[in-house]
């Protein structure tokens, strides 16, 4: 919500999309520096501090482009320091899963946390361009700031994150990343929600943003993935799940180059979303079970960042192939982002993890201890 309403905000204060892009892209990048380093933090000084603190300055940079007049200067230097103070939520709710859940409920739960977070990527969009168009666009910042006061303060209020608490982690910042399967999750889920980005914008473009058939086609597309994500969520993660799940997305996108009909697109984006959660549960799932729990909230940040960054990345190329092809170069470069997540999934299979016999739980953290034997220490 937060990134689409900037946008409209800029363009229209400077009467320039390039200006507006200038400040997106100032927000995507401290996201994208975020994800990792301020999931890192709730290691060291706990999840409370960490994420209470990022919500009142996330606040004061919303409420500054919202209503302070600027520079453009200004409105890229608060872009920038809200996207760096991102609350990290989902990798602090991902790290607290193995702890509320037997071994077995793991799985179907990430599918379920996959299906609601591709609902949000759906839905908020949809939700900020009526209140950004129809009322106003600060009125569009202003209901995501309220969501995020909302959401994080009843976050916050859990007991789990009282009572869950990450142990810091030893390693440098981006060790993580030399692990396979969080290395594949970063970029397959940067090349997945790219591709979603890119299939935004195209329904954005066939229909307006004026009608109501673009919403309909992305709400249809949302549950379209919920259903997915349920129906497969609990099926044993073998070493080809991912790709698999990335070709039924693929194969979606491609269809949906042939006509922009709105009932042939509607058929085509559901099967493509039937993939979507199923494809994230996975890429949850197989992070999850590859690094120790100390390392699982940094790992998630990265598997966050690579979306983020994947959004934005999808949407402007698919602004750029629109402008050149029409609506349908939308859908082309969505198919492109799908096709390669699925390439790489494939090549890099070996780096996939099988699940079919163990479990999603994360890897105990162990360390030396000292033990009194004979009045000698033996460490």
């Amino acid at each position: 919500m937060i990134s689409l309403a900037y946008l409209i905000h800029v363009e229209r204060i400077f009467d320039s999309y390039g200006q507006a892009g200038l400040v997106l892209a100032a927000t995507s990048l401290g996201q994208a520096i975020a994800g990792p380093l301020t999931s890192r933090w709730m290691g060291r000084w706990g999840m409370r501090p960490v994420i209470g603190a990022t919500i009142v300055v996330s606040l004061i940079s919303m409420g500054a482009i919202a209503f302070i007049p600027m520079a453009l200067g200004g409105y890229v230097l608060f872009g920038l320091l809200g996207g760096l103070a991102t609350p990290p939520i989902q990798p602090a709710v991902r790290t607290i899963y193995p702890k509320m859940v037997n071994s077995r409920q793991l799985t179907p739960l990430f599918s379920l946390d996959a299906s609601a977070q591709e609902i949000i990527w759906i839905a908020g969009p949809v939700v900020t361009t009526f209140l950004a168009i129809q009322i106003a666009p600060p009125v569009a910042i202003g209901a995501a700031a309220i969501m995020l006061i909302v959401g994080g303060l009843w976050f916050l209020a859990s007991p789990e994150v009282g009572s869950v608490r990450i142990p810091p982690s030893r390693r440098r910042l981006g060790t993580v990343l030399a692990k396979g399967p969080v290395l594949l999750a970063t970029v397959v889920g940067f090349l997945l929600i790219g591709s979603a980005a890119a299939v935004e914008v195209a329904v954005v473009s066939v229909f307006g943003e004026e009608g109501s058939e673009a919403g309909i086609l992305l709400a249809m597309w949302a549950i379209a993935s919920l259903i997915g994500g349920l129906s497969f969520g609990g099926l044993p993660i073998g070493p080809w799940a991912m790709a698999v799940r990335m070709v039924v997305v693929a194969l979606g996108m491609l269809l949906a180059i042939a006509s922009t009909n709105f009932w042939w697109l509607l058929l085509t984006l559901a099967i493509s979303g039937a993939g979507i959660a199923p494809a994230l549960a996975v890429m949850f799932a197989i992070v999850s079970a590859s690094v120790k729990f100390s390392e699982t909230a940094e790992a998630y940040g990265w598997v966050g960042s690579g979306q983020l960054i994947g959004a934005a990345l999808g949407s402007a190329v698919a602004g750029f192939t629109i402008d050149a092809f029409g609506s349908p170069g939308g859908f082309v470069a969505a198919f492109a982002f799908a096709a390669l997540g699925t390439l790489v999934a494939a090549v890099f299979k070996s780096a996939h993890p099988d699940l079919r016999d163990r479990d999603a739980s994360p890897i105990p953290d162990t360390e030396p201890v000292t033990i009194q034997s004979g009045g000698s220490s033996v460490g």
